[in-house]
């Protein structure tokens, strides 16, 4: 019994004498050693705040998207414009203006099917809009980088359209659009971006596109179809900032 009793106790000696030599190596090791393994030191951190202070961006991109059933939707252009963008710590928000190159087709629906279609024929627009964004790396910078999401609400107005014997036009639009991007500040005052949205609308048909004609040909649209449609319309640009 004895030697059992000694057999345990030399056991649970050496597990502790185990227990206080780990404690030890711990209390020596190097403190910077720790540091790194949990965390960066704050003068070599790749995090950074946020440069303060609100921006002008002069954006430069090109506009896509469908034209809808009929294809006589405004796409495929150019874009330039320019945005005032404020933030607030981890949200920002911005006022933006473009003007599209875009183009057109137009559809007539009292000729053969076969020549309705004509084009394509240049039909600028311009883009207004109100956006807000969320900063996915809070108030920091990630070595220089800040990725954001967001949306935005606005306008799409029509520039001088091409004659159109239908009476469509594409006129004025309320546009929605989500939208996601990246910041890059290579110094204090200047930025760049890169920014990805999708502008949807609605376009609206004439009823002429469900009268038949003198031929009894097929209509443009059938008669079950609805004279509304909403388009998606892939949006990117880049961008150049000044911070003041």
């Amino acid at each position: 019994m004895r030697r059992q009793t000694a057999r345990r106790l030399d056991g649970w000696t050496a597990r502790a004498t185990r227990l206080v030599f780990a404690t030890a190596l711990l209390a020596v090791y190097p403190s910077s050693r720790l540091a790194s393994q949990v965390g960066h030191d704050p003068g070599h951190s790749p995090y950074h705040d946020l440069p303060k202070g609100a921006a002008w961006v002069a954006t430069f991109g090109y506009l896509s998207g469908s034209r809808g059933s009929v294809g006589v939707g405004i796409s495929d252009g150019a874009t330039g414009g320019i945005r005032y963008e404020v933030p607030f710590g981890a949200i920002g928000a911005s006022l933006g203006i473009g003007y599209g190159k875009t183009d057109r087709f137009v559809v007539n629906p009292f000729v053969a099917p076969a020549s309705r279609r004509t084009g394509p024929f240049d039909n600028n627009v311009v883009l207004v809009d109100a956006a807000l964004q969320l900063q996915l790396t809070g108030r920091k910078t990630w070595r220089g980088f800040a990725p954001y999401v967001g949306g935005a609400l606005g306008v799409a107005v029509s520039g001088a359209a091409p004659k159109d014997t239908s009476g469509y036009k594409f006129g004025t639009k309320v546009t929605l659009a989500p939208n996601a991007g990246v910041r890059w500040y290579p110094a204090r005052r200047f930025s760049v971006r890169a920014d990805f949205r999708l502008l949807l609308w609605k376009l609206s048909y004439p009823l002429q596109y469900k009268a038949p004609d003198n031929n009894n040909d097929p209509t443009v649209l059938p008669a079950a179809a609805s004279l509304t449609e909403w388009t998606a319309h892939p949006w990117a640009t880049i961008g150049l900032g000044w911070i003041f």
